[in-house]
């Protein structure tokens, strides 16, 4: 006979910290993907190494708090679920855990803290935007990556300078603040450029392997720290 599984319910957006506490409690974990951009749709799957099922927001978003639980009950019947101290969940968020616990064992964990900071996505957001790299990695418990394919840049660092590899991100990922970044691209030591350049006025993410060149289809680059401001130079030689 199967085992009824415990079933981590949540966004799941960056799979934090936090997350990673509800997942580690659980069986299996239920997405509820909302337009997520720390970690959007199955990219969480990369941080999640139990099975990973996913309810589109905008597929669920009507259901009262009770045909929600009722599906959760049909599609899983789980042992117990497991959530965040303040998950909701229905038709205008009026699910709360109380209701949760007139169907399920409800197993919640309480708000995690770092140095009297919620660890929350939002939290993580903001330190992206402002370049923080080494607390939202703190707050995360991993790097920080976005994933690309490349493009055709304007050839001029093949030329002139060093080669770099022009990305297309491939999801809706939060960009960083505009700047030079310290990373890694597919593991190998990297420098990274977002912003503007210079040479065309162009929005561009552009990065420099150190060790070695790697041709691949796509391109994972994570981010390791900031290293400085985006600043224009005189001349090729000078930058």
């Amino acid at each position: 006979m199967q085992q009824k599984p415990k079933i981590a319910i949540g966004g799941f957006d960056g799979v934090h910290l936090a997350h990673q506490k509800l997942i580690s409690i659980s069986d299996e974990v239920l997405i509820i993907e909302k337009n997520s951009s720390l970690t959007p749709y199955k990219d969480r799957c990369d941080y999640i190494n139990k099975p990973c099922h996913f309810y589109l927001l905008d597929e669920i978003k009507n259901l009262t708090y009770l045909e929600f639980i009722y599906k959760i009950k049909k599609e899983f019947n789980p042992s117990a679920v497991v959530v965040g101290y303040d998950f909701r969940f229905g038709k205008n968020r009026e699910g709360d855990i109380e209701k949760l616990k007139k169907f399920f064992e409800v197993i919640i964990v309480e708000e995690m803290k770092i140095e009297n900071t919620g660890v929350h996505s939002k939290i993580i957001r903001k330190f992206i935007k402002q370049a923080q790299i080494s607390k939202a990695t703190k707050f995360l418990n991993h790097t920080y990556k976005i994933k690309g394919v490349q493009i055709d840049g304007q050839g001029i660092g093949k030329k002139k300078l060093l080669p770099t590899i022009n990305l297309q991100l491939t999801n809706n990922y939060l960009i960083p603040k505009e700047g030079v970044y310290l990373t890694l691209t597919n593991k190998i030591p990297s420098i990274t450029f977002i912003g503007i350049r210079s040479t065309d006025n162009n929005f561009a993410i552009e990065t420099h392997l150190l060790d070695r060149f790697d041709k691949s289809k796509t391109y994972e680059i994570e981010f390791i720290d900031f290293l400085r401001e985006n600043r224009k130079f005189d001349s090729l030689d000078k930058l």
